[in-house]
């Protein structure tokens, strides 16, 4: 019973922007409140309780076989079999997952195409990416909607965010990286000095947009996250956006995402609405969300200046794509020219246009040809006669211009997206509750390996930010450790798991801050970001200092589904070996002293 009580929690518990309505509305909602904070406090208990209750695992050998601990998942999760169809579209549109026995966990953002999507289509890309040496105001006031085959994914993007082209415009950029710059160089720091950022981790994109803003004078400013749990030092951040209320200035820019890429920590909406109460322009980063959770996002409530979200071309096989930078059209005005580059054109693939080349042999020539031909077949949908593809074809006309090519698209066809098709098709509560109940049960696992012959009961894995939550995301944090305490390298432990067909990734968690009684915790753990040394007179010009805590990454797509969590859980659980630690640090040791030698 009390497992079926928690399955349909999803059902129990209200949007999260009720809480905002009521914020705005200053309208009590208390049963509202209640019920919600029951539900999610029901799933973290029973989620403790349900899985190898009072058990700790000792050795990797021990662990419950993968029948067992399904069958338990199940049980506590009957809501999970009502998500075949999420299975249904592994197997038969990313089959390349099982044929190569690869567990996806290194992948942030979301797909745009299927593997079978592609696949089918021979070896060749579904378009490819030009630079423009344009700045971004000229861009989004003259620009228009590009080509026929960026107009047509740019649709398709709008309309899964649920944003509105009325209000919104859209530009590509090569990489989420290029998207911060760009808001960074155009945002008028001289009237609005300030940039405020809420991450609780260091990130290339992040450090681009803090130096670029910081050369143009802006003062760099950045919430804090408190120790052990990391969660934002609210009192803290209050008074950073607060102004005083003699003055009405616009403050800066506020950089907020609403989830944590690295730790899966989750953010209440009310810090935007708090912002923008006091004068801040709110750039939402929602490169951490994952497919369909823009569908709680109310535009209604809270319209964010600038948004920035990233999309990867094919998941488990192609992590290349683009970004995309959407910005308020009643804000434009206000940005400053600059010339830089980062703004892209998505155009046709350049083997497509090599085809013009006469050059090649016959059954390349061939192959090209088929090549257009699967194109047209995978890339439009809609339902048109065979006459009508035939006279689409005819529209098509690609012209050479010397070494510069370009394909001029008179066809009013629409662009297929299979993978953000699927999403679609599932909806937000199936998705949603199928990775609520995976990184869970992962959390619950990994945190019963203990150390052999400790009287301690020292752990294994150290997970940083939230553990074991109803709302958190499905990104984790986390570090090993051997049985006398050290931390094995985050590197070692990606490399290793490389070794098993596993992807994991690596980052570093920052901006924290510590009470005085952890102060000798501190010092234990807090180190230096690797590289920074050599940059030491960079850091002290720059006033900032690179201090944190190197961690493994993991997180779960929509993809995702038990056995590759399991199998995540018996590969960390092989850190529990000592010898299998010290042979393994040996070799990586040795493997990285011959490549400094050569």
């Amino acid at each position: 019973m009390e497992a079926e009580k928690v399955a349909t929690i999803h059902g129990c518990c209200p949007n999260p922007l009720l809480i905002l309505l009521e914020h705005q509305n200053q309208q009590p909602l208390p049963k509202i409140k209640s019920t919600t904070s029951a539900c999610r406090h029901s799933f973290a208990a029973t989620t403790t309780s349900s899985f190898f209750p009072n058990t700790h695992f000792t050795n990797h050998e021990s662990l419950p076989s993968y029948q067992e601990s399904f069958a338990q998942f199940l049980k506590t999760y009957p809501k999970y079999s009502e998500t075949p169809q999420v299975d249904k579209i592994r197997n038969q549109e990313y089959y390349h997952l099982s044929v190569s026995n690869h567990v996806c966990l290194d992948y942030i953002g979301i797909g745009l195409f299927s593997y079978l999507q592609v696949h089918e289509c021979c070896d060749y890309p579904f378009f490819d990416i030009s630079c423009k040496s344009v700045n971004l105001k000229s861009e989004l006031l003259h620009g228009g909607n590009g080509s026929h085959l960026e107009s047509s994914i740019k649709k398709k993007i709008m309309n899964f965010l649920n944003m509105s082209s009325n209000e919104y415009s859209m530009v590509f950029t090569a990489n989420r990286s290029s998207a911060f710059k760009l808001i960074s160089e155009s945002y008028p720091f001289k009237t609005s000095p300030k940039l405020l950022t809420v991450y609780d981790h260091e990130s290339e994109a992040l450090e681009t947009m803090v130096n670029t803003s910081e050369k143009r004078g802006a003062n760099i400013m950045s919430a804090e996250f408190k120790w052990p749990r990391l969660r934002i030092n609210s009192e803290k951040l209050r008074k950073l956006i607060i102004r005083k209320k003699r003055k009405k200035e616009s403050r800066g820019l506020f950089v907020f995402p609403l989830q944590s890429r690295v730790t899966g920590a989750s953010y209440s909406y009310q810090w935007m609405s708090l912002a923008q109460e006091n004068g801040w322009h709110v750039l939402l980063d929602a490169c951490a969300l994952g497919p369909k959770d823009m569908d709680s996002f109310g535009l209604s409530l809270i319209h964010p200046d600038f948004l920035i979200c990233s999309f990867y071309k094919v998941f488990g096989e192609n992590p290349t794509g683009f970004a995309c930078l959407l910005v308020k059209k009643s804000v434009v005005s206000m940005l400053e020219a600059s010339v830089s580059t980062g703004i892209v054109s998505l155009v046709p693939p350049t083997q497509l246009l090599n085809s013009l080349d006469s050059s090649g042999s016959g059954t390349e020539l061939e192959q090209k040809t088929n090549y257009v031909n699967k194109l047209d077949e995978l890339h439009i949908s809609g339902s048109y006669s065979a006459q009508e593809k035939r006279k689409e074809e005819s529209d098509q006309s690609i012209i050479a211009q010397g070494s510069n090519t370009k394909v001029e698209e008179k066809g009013s066809t629409e662009i297929q997206c299979r993978c953000l098709d699927h999403v679609d098709s599932l909806g937000l509560m199936q998705i949603g509750n199928r990775r609520r109940y995976l990184v869970n049960w992962l959390i619950s696992a990994l945190l019963k390996l203990q150390h052999p012959n400790r009287l301690d009961h020292f752990p294994l894995v150290k997970i940083y930010g939230p553990k074991i939550k109803f709302e958190r995301g499905t990104a984790m944090a986390f570090n090993l450790f051997d049985w006398k305490g050290e931390r094995v390298e985050p590197i070692l432990i990606q490399k290793l798991a490389d070794r098993n067909n596993i992807s994991l990734s690596h980052g570093f968690l920052s901006h924290m801050w510590f009470p005085d009684k952890y102060e000798e915790e501190k010092q234990r753990t807090i180190e230096r970001k690797k590289g920074e040394e050599k940059d030491d007179a960079d850091s002290k010009k720059s006033k900032r200092i690179d201090l944190g805590i190197s961690v493994v990454t993991i997180a779960l797509s929509f993809l995702a589904n038990f056995e590759d969590v399991y199998r995540l859980w018996t590969f960390i659980a092989q850190f529990l070996d000592a010898d299998f630690v010290e042979k393994e640090r040996w070799r990586y040791s040795s493997l990285y002293q011959k490549t400094i030698e050569v």
